[in-house]
């Protein structure tokens, strides 16, 4: 059972485990990814509240949001520490992370991309734009710190088209 939630209501709290680790989940054509995500915003443009996530193209989830234009995003109330770990050090190219990290997806209220079961917050998102980043226009402290490699993300705008929380979980 999930119980709606505004997107903006318990947004300072999934802020503050986002920074910790997240679920980006995403789909297309029967094949579905999760991958691990500690860098993204809630905010609101163009007149919707959006969720704002990256993805550098060299993951797997890249190519999957790209051809499908949807994304979940579970923001975890509980430990999940071991499953983020995995999902943020291992592909979906080679190996199936929900079953190696104990996850179930379950559906979706609003798309077809599911969320991760029992997780605690979840927003759905359509994406309204996207941009891969510029090198030219990211300072040398962050292209150093964060690029040494030249793998730059691309920024998801997502139009979050539901938010609600797992009912048996609660933000502590």
């Amino acid at each position: 059972m999930t119980k709606d939630v505004a997107y903006n209501e318990l947004s300072a709290k999934a802020v503050e485990i986002l920074s910790k680790g997240a679920f980006l989940t995403t789909a297309f054509d029967g094949k579905v990814n999760t991958m691990t995500i500690a860098w993204g915003s809630i905010g609101f443009a163009w007149q919707k509240p959006i969720f704002m996530a990256m993805v550098r193209p060299s993951r797997y989830t890249f190519d999957l949001i790209e051809k499908s234009n949807e994304f979940t995003v579970s923001i975890p109330f509980k430990d999940m520490r071991q499953a983020l770990a995995l999902c943020g050090s291992r592909s979906g190219r080679d190996i199936d992370k929900f079953t190696a990290a104990g996850l179930q997806a379950v559906p979706a209220q609003k798309l077809t991309t599911p969320r991760i079961a029992n997780c605690g917050l979840h927003y759905e998102c359509k994406v309204v734009f996207k941009q891969p980043m510029q090198p030219e226009q990211v300072t040398a402290a962050i292209a150093n710190t964060c690029y040494p490699s030249g793998d730059y993300h691309t920024l998801y705008f997502g139009e979050i088209v539901a938010s609600y929380v797992d009912e048996t979980e609660t933000a502590e």
